[in-house]
């Protein structure tokens, strides 16, 4: 029982260290993504919408440096900015419907697109 005990505690162990070893490190488009956060550039959306969803998907782990705002828990600025649909960015005070591919973000921000 006792070795049990010590196998299903290393197990853990190791299956946890790997957890945390995959979750860490940068995100492919970090610096792209700090760039648009520098810029103001904001990201409307909601948790439920696919499109907002794939979107995230394509930033990967950079998404954590966007600026987005939850239209479901946040809806009054989401009014306020005239946002209709999602996702909906906002860059240099022009809205733009829909997913946006990284390089249109990049053309709209001035942001250089690369990885890293």
């Amino acid at each position: 029982m006792k070795l049990r005990l010590i196998f299903y505690f290393l197990f853990l162990l190791i299956f946890s260290l790997t957890l945390t070893a995959c979750s860490k490190g940068p995100g492919k488009y970090d610096t792209f993504a700090q760039c648009l956060f520098e810029k103001d550039a904001i990201m409307y959306g909601t948790e439920w919408c696919s499109h907002c969803q794939n979107q995230k998907k394509a930033f990967g782990k950079s998404f954590q440096y966007i600026n987005y705002v939850d239209c479901d828990k946040y809806s009054e600025e989401c009014l306020k900015n005239g946002v209709r649909g999602y996702p909906t960015w906002i860059i240099n005070e022009e809205s733009y419907s829909g997913e946006q591919s990284l390089p249109r973000l990049a053309s709209l921000s001035g942001c250089e697109l690369r990885e890293g």
